[in-house]
């Protein structure tokens, strides 16, 4: 890379946690950082969901590089063993680290494309000398364009949820329905979405820590004096196991494992139904306006009256185009990263401890970080993503020993999946690989069966 090049912002995009600590990084190594924001505030995509708590702890929630760069201002870290809400995250700690960086954030800024100077993907003559090109359009619709010595995709994966449809295409019927279908978990404390869903029949599609929340507000408006009536009909693709409910109370994450208990609870206590093994192939309108989904096995279920889809998320390529990145045919992460994530194989919930060597690309200097660089897999923390920038920003500096000296250790789930099973609606009662056995079968209503598997 040139003198002339190296003099060049590395452009980090997004403002979001992974992008903000890869800014503070940055600067923390004298190298300057550009971050280009879509939205008007840092954290946009988090204020999406400030209604939400989350299940990590502040203290796992607050990179150290943005600490050292927020101190000077007098900011105070909140303490570090409460949870808090989307909302409080961004307003307390994302904004705060955003005003510190100054103009070195550019709000507004959609980025459309990335390519390296005068080299479009098939050229190879000096391709890797040639800094990148970053073109975007700023709120008012006008082009820009400018140049970086590096670039860090932190623009996560919020904005391109998963469809309803099993075969990862929207089902038939799904976009005409769109007025009855969100993607998102509602926020019940306000008055215009409670009015939507209190009293009504809603389909919950999902069976992550997102459809665990939805089916827990959903009960506690069915128990409320304005909610009577509310019912759920809890969606699965496959079958129910001790697995289920995520770790209960195995899980070392407190927060995330009680999720699962009040999933299980909301349907214990009849607010929710659970239909397994039902892999969404249509969706249906009604005359009267209700909506009813039918599977690809050909059953129709009861009409109801909204739908909640919360099967994950996949990440946008559509700008990264004219790069050369190296990317799993099937999570769509970077590709040495993707075997030690995948959520087809079996893991006891640890995450090899991965930097820069993991999310390199074919195209140099070039990452995807944060959620984006889990591309469709569902199990990743902040915390994660802060040592992703650390040891990036380390390798840019030419700290290469830095950049390798990765330390990283997840808290357990206290639950196993089975290997090459994870959306089979068989997959309860068959054995799965890896370090542990299956999980036994669950049956609603009553305490979990104990698993017959070994140690992780």
């Amino acid at each position: 890379m040139s003198e002339t090049t190296t003099e060049l912002p590395v452009v980090v995009i997004g403002a979001g946690p992974a992008g903000l600590a890869a800014a503070a990084h940055l600067l923390d190594r004298d190298i300057a950082p550009l971050v280009l924001e879509a939205g008007p505030l840092a954290g946009a995509a988090v204020r999406e969901w400030a209604h939400v708590r989350l299940f990590s702890r502040w203290g796992e929630l607050v990179d150290p590089a943005a600490e050292k760069l927020l101190a000077p201002t007098g900011w105070t870290e909140p303490a570090e063993d409460t949870y808090p809400t989307g909302g409080d995250w961004a307003e307390r700690y994302l904004q705060p680290l955003a005003d510190v960086l100054g103009e070195r954030v550019r709000y507004g800024a959609r980025v459309t494309g990335v390519s390296r100077t005068g080299r479009d993907r098939i050229v190879d003559a000096d391709r890797d000398t040639q800094p990148f090109v970053v073109h975007y359009e700023s709120a008012d619709g006008h082009e820009h364009r400018l140049f970086a010595r590096a670039v860090i995709d932190a623009s996560g994966t919020w904005s391109t949820p998963s469809p309803a449809g099993a075969s990862g295409l929207a089902a038939l019927g799904e976009k005409a329905a769109a007025d009855r279908i969100t993607h998102r978990v509602p926020d019940l404390k306000d008055p215009t979405v409670r009015a939507r869903y209190a009293g009504k029949r809603t389909a919950v599609i999902g069976s992550g820590a997102s459809a665990f929340t939805a089916l827990a507000y959903l009960a506690d408006l069915a128990e409320s004096d304005d909610g009577q009536g509310t019912h759920a009909t809890w969606i699965l693709r496959r079958g129910i196991s001790g697995s289920t409910f995520g770790g209960g109370e195995a899980d070392q994450l407190p927060a995330r494992g009680a999720l699962g208990l009040a999933a299980k609870a909301a349907v214990d206590g009849g607010h929710a139904d659970a239909v397994t093994g039902f892999r969404t192939d249509t969706v249906e309108r009604t005359e009267d306006g209700h909506v009813i989904l039918i599977g690809e096995d050909g059953r129709r279920l009861d009409p109801v009256d909204e739908v909640i889809v919360l099967t994950g998320f996949r990440p946008d390529l559509s700008f990264l185009g004219e790069l050369r990145l190296g990317l799993d045919e099937r999570l769509q992460a970077p590709t040495a990263l993707a075997p030690l994530i995948d959520p087809n194989q079996h893991s006891c919930g640890t995450v090899h401890p991965h930097g820069v060597n993991e999310l390199s690309h074919p195209e140099k200097d070039v990452y995807l970080v944060g959620m984006k660089s889990y591309g469709r897999a569902p199990t990743f923390l902040a915390m994660t993503g802060y040592e992703q920038v650390r040891s990036i920003a380390a390798h840019l500096a030419g700290d290469h020993e830095a950049a390798e000296r990765v330390e990283l250790t997840l808290p357990e789930t206290g639950v196993c999946g089975g290997a090459g099973l994870f959306d089979e609606p068989a997959a309860a009662e068959e054995t799965g690989g890896g370090c542990c056995a299956a999980p036994a079968p669950l049956t609603l209503g009553a305490a979990p069966a104990p698993a017959s598997s070994g140690g992780c």
